[in-house]
């Protein structure tokens, strides 16, 4: 399960169904809810999610472009044209001045000439905290949930916030970044074959741009990732999955290992280890031997 699949139209049938079962299971949900980033897998994700609720047209799709600061003028662009395309209801909605006022509250101590590279990461977590508690809230006041726009890649290399640019049903979190482009330009081809253009270069704007997380960290994903393709981070991390000996030193394997955490957030305490009894050994190997130290 971990080689790149090329079966584009088998992930698209299976996700238009298993979201379909999903919504079906679930009759009070009545939206979806997608921030667009102008990237392709907010893109991608709401465009599956427009080709699945053709047949349950009781089930709103909701985008919403959310700038804050950081965003160019032409991310925005391109989601405003999937949003405008795609979704049934669609605002682009400018969070800069909640977020400076959120920043500046919670930060008193920041200094606004502070550019260092774990200053912009702390910014760009509230960033993007700030805007899931806009789509949390969209999405309760409209019956709904917020659809993830994260891929496997992502995933994996904690490229991503807690509690931020997560939601709560993904379409493409199981997917190869590799995969996710592959599909992009399977679905481009259908539209123009289908004579969809419009659709078709909105889509393909977004395959073609420059993948970033649009928070004004680094300039593009691949500074972070320290790759120049996701198709070459894929490899990797493929071939370290199958073989914990292939690459181990490259940073991309690094930062799978170093980001481990957040796949496993929260970390609770199991039911049995609550229970259990303890003897003086793990006593004094859970608090420490006697004359440790307090």
């Amino acid at each position: 399960m971990l080689d790149i699949s090329t079966d584009y139209d088998l992930m698209i049938d299976n996700i238009k169904r298993s979201l379909a079962g999903y919504l079906t299971a679930n009759p009070a949900l009545k939206s979806l809810v997608v921030g667009l980033s102008g990237g392709i897998d907010s893109a991608l994700t709401c465009i599956l999610a427009a080709e699945t609720l053709t047949d349950i047209p009781d089930v709103r799709l909701i985008g919403r472009s959310l700038p804050i600061e950081t965003n160019t003028d032409e991310e925005t662009a391109r989601g405003k044209t999937i949003g405008r395309l795609f979704s049934d209801s669609y605002e682009t909605r400018d969070l800069s001045t909640a977020y400076q006022n959120l920043y500046r509250e919670l930060v008193p101590e920041a200094r606004a000439e502070d550019d260092s590279f774990n200053e912009k990461i702390r910014r760009g977590n509230i960033k993007a905290r700030v805007r899931m508690i806009y789509l949390f809230d969209l999405a309760h006041a409209n019956s709904g949930m917020v659809l993830s726009t994260d891929n496997l890649t992502e995933l994996l290399l904690g490229f991503w916030t807690l509690h931020g640019d997560v939601g709560n049903y993904g379409l493409i979190q199981n997917l190869w970044k590799t995969e996710v482009y592959g599909l992009a330009a399977h679905l481009e081809d259908r539209f123009r074959q289908s004579g969809r253009t419009e659709k078709a270069d909105a889509l393909n704007a977004s395959i073609d741009a420059v993948p970033t997380d649009g928070l004004g960290i680094t300039s593009s994903d691949f500074d972070q990732l320290e790759v120049t393709t996701y198709q070459k981070a894929d490899r990797l991390l493929t071939a370290h999955l199958k073989d914990p000996a292939a690459y181990p030193d490259h940073p991309v394997i690094r930062r799978y290992h170093a980001t481990r955490f957040k796949r496993n957030d929260p970390a609770n305490i199991q039911r049995e280890d609550l229970l259990a009894p303890l003897s003086n050994d793990s006593l004094n190997k859970k608090t420490g031997s006697a004359g440790a130290g307090a």
